[in-house]
């Protein structure tokens, strides 16, 4: 039992959280699936990936899965949206690795065995899921092979069957994860570098110019320099990849954010001050504030330091110089709070446990019990063997709970925190009665119990329906056309956000997080369409226009024509005021002469380096023509970024600044960039959709 009960409890698991079977099972009546899908044709795929579709009834199901290992790692029950978008990511990951990537790493000849993933779990060579896991770490946070042998040997004994579904879920993770290692470690292994490469690497970025140069900038736009509509097209079929798009759409809004008014701040401040009298003198301090809190009683102890995170005044109040009654009323902008210490105790952080667990009526056996082991005739671990219910032989001493705090404490233990050591005692929990032994604790320190009387600032009714009816006048108005949206919000004094190229899985719009009804309703909806109005999060009252549709595939010519006439604006303006430049320097033979021939100055710039190609202030094309130029030859002119270049090396040195450890480094960087790309690769390679924004 207290195997489990102390797994349970590192988890963040009560006994009282139980993982229902029909988790696993899919949530939705089958009926109301089927008439779904009567109209989403073949929408009814979460994705495919490499030619096999991923059914939205299999997905849920691993949605399912995770998010019970979820509810195991945390002790929760809900989930925030930022966890249920993580718990979808980890259910696509799976289906990704499963079908794609662990198939790609066997046709590589990579094999994961049995034998293997025993070494990683419970072996030679364990791997960081477990080594780091605070399920398997002792009480000085270091890892327990001890405790990972205990948590096996409990799987069996948990009726609930959540410590198996945890460990055969970091069973799972570990063997996908060992198939990714192997397989980087094949691609580390074949991008060598030999020791002739690296000193030649070395032996380049050690090499530095000295140069002369002048640069005249390309100026202000020339509007002798034009581009046509054929060349546009030349280049965009040159280059249509690069103009490859996911399905986007184009949005303006406005949003009204519900905050509480005075008069929602005023009533919290009465509601306060109308009880604060009583909780300085409440004795049954747990029911009042479960009659006038907005926060239970907690009965945490806190240590000097502790309390500041909730509010300095509270830290002062509890361990300044002028303590005693209750302290102030805090405002923290979103609830108005006080505080009462309750208690206080010379209490450890941590203690040593050991248990002899009685079930049934057993009074009496306790009380001789507790006399035997209390005079010393027999040792605990003796009595224990003998009488305890709790049979787990997985620890030193038959009898051993561990350590215990606050945080990992088995409901009822509490005060085995301050308890005397090696002076056993009798405690009663749900579990039966046990006697209890504090083999060792931690040094004492003084702790307070404190209690907090909370009234949160909350927006009333009439706070809300006065936000959504200024909403509502904007939709209203709008009559769903996109010209009256923009006259609405003009009269309204409202200027609309915009947001462009929103793609089907975005879940925020700007500074708004989880908007993703609004991104739903924008790829339901057609181009010039207005929303009604759309609640974010109980906050939030969206009102929404589509202003453009941008369809997946290759962007239309028309939609990147400005950029494409930028750039080949750009491109004519170097060739021009290159010719330009060479023309007028043509048979000068100094730098000086270059320079009155441009009407500019020459620069000078010491230690010129290719391994400096973001060298602040010069154009990459320059450093490279500089780094492959003749010595003492004038070169150019330069295209670059900014203007045209003309130079002269006047010098190299050799040096030894890049070192072998630099060139190293470098090919790390290299390496992980590659290993960063095998996973999108092979998607894309496999074509892979991913569909889930249509669903969640």
């Amino acid at each position: 039992m207290a195997v489990i009960e102390k797994i349970r409890v590192k988890l963040g698991v009560l006994i009282t959280v139980l993982i229902a079977l029909a988790l696993l099972s899919f949530i939705l009546d089958p009926t109301t699936l089927q008439t779904a899908f009567s109209f989403m044709s073949s929408k009814n795929k979460v994705g495919v990936i490499d030619g096999k579709s991923v059914d939205y009834t299999d997905f849920q199901k691993r949605v399912d899965y995770y998010t019970a290992i979820n509810q195991i790692t945390t002790g929760s029950s809900t989930t925030t949206e930022q966890q249920n978008t993580a718990i979808q990511n980890m259910a696509w990951q799976s289906f990704v690795d499963q079908i794609l990537f662990i198939e790609n790493a066997r046709d590589a000849g990579i094999i994961v065995g049995e034998d293997e993933l025993v070494d990683l779990t419970t072996g030679s060579m364990v791997s960081p899921l477990i080594k780091n896991n605070p399920v398997f770490l002792d009480e000085n946070g270091n890892f327990s092979a001890a405790n990972v042998v205990e948590f096996v040997q409990a799987v069996g004994q948990d009726q609930s069957g959540n410590l198996k579904l945890y460990w055969d879920y970091l069973q799972n993770t570990i063997f996908d994860q060992q198939y990714y290692t192997k397989y980087y470690s094949l691609f580390s292994s074949s991008d060598f570098i030999n020791p002739l490469m690296l000193a030649n690497t070395i032996e380049e970025n050690n090499v530095t110019s000295n140069v002369d140069f002048v640069m005249v900038p390309f100026g202000l736009a020339d509007s002798t320099v034009t581009v046509s509509d054929a060349e546009i097209h030349e280049y965009y079929n040159a280059h249509k990849n690069m103009y490859e798009q996911n399905a986007s759409r184009d949005i303006e809004y406005v949003a009204f954010e519900v905050v509480p008014s005075d008069s929602d701040i005023d009533f919290a401040s009465d509601a306060i001050e109308a009880v604060y009298p009583e909780f300085a003198t409440v004795d049954n301090m747990k029911n009042f504030l479960m009659r006038n809190s907005d926060e239970p009683f907690n009965p945490y102890y806190y240590e000097e330091g502790e309390l500041s995170s909730v509010s300095p005044v509270f830290e002062d109040y509890a361990f300044g110089e002028n303590q005693g009654g209750v302290s102030e009323i805090v405002n923290t902008d979103e609830s108005f709070m006080a505080a009462r210490v309750m208690d206080v105790k010379m209490m450890s952080d941590s203690a040593f446990v050991q248990h002899i667990l009685l079930q049934g009526d057993s009074e009496a056996l306790a009380d001789s019990l507790l006399s035997v082991v209390s005079s010393g005739k027999n040792t605990f671990a003796n009595v224990a063997m003998t009488y305890s219910a709790d049979n787990n032989l997985n620890v030193e001493e038959r009898g051993d709970i561990g350590w215990l705090t606050q945080q990992m404490m088995i409901p009822g233990f509490e005060s085995v925190l301050y308890a005397k050591t090696n002076a056993p005692f009798i405690l009663k929990t749900d579990w039966g009665t046990h006697i209890v032994n504090v083999k060792e604790r931690t040094a004492a320190k003084e702790k307070k119990q404190v209690a907090f009387l909370v009234k949160e600032i909350v927006a009333s009714k009439e706070t809300f329906n006065d936000f959504y009816n200024k909403a509502n006048q904007i939709a209203a108005k709008s009559e769903g056309k996109y010209e009256l949206f923009k006259q609405a919000c003009q009269e309204a004094g409202l200027f609309p956000l915009t947001a462009k190229k929103v793609e089907e899985s975005s879940r925020s719009l700007g500074s708004y997080q989880n908007t993703k009804e609004v991104t739903r309703w924008a790829f339901e909806a057609k181009k010039g369409e207005v929303s009604p109005i759309i609640t974010v999060d109980n906050e939030y009252f969206f009102v929404a226009a589509l202003t453009g549709i941008h369809k997946e595939g290759y962007a239309p010519v028309e939609e990147v024509r400005p950029s494409i006439e930028m750039y080949l604006k750009n491109q004519k303006l170097a060739d021009k005021k290159a010719a330009e430049v060479a023309g007028k320097i043509a048979g000068c033979t100094t730098m000086e002469a270059v320079a009155e021939a441009l009407d500019a100055t020459v620069s000078s710039r010491e230690g010129v380096a290719f391994a400096s190609m973001s060298q602040q202030g010069f154009d990459p094309a320059f450093i490279g023509a500089v780094s492959g130029a003749s010595e003492g030859v004038i070169t150019g002119p330069v295209k670059g970024n900014i203007g045209v270049y003309v130079f002269l090396v006047k010098s190299r040195d050799t040096g030894a600044f890049y070192t072998e450890d630099d060139a190293k480094s470098r090919q790390t960087q290299l390496e992980q960039y590659m290993l960063q790309t095998i996973l999108p690769v092979m998607m894309e390679d496999a074509g892979v959709k991913d569909n889930r924004a249509r669903f969640y």
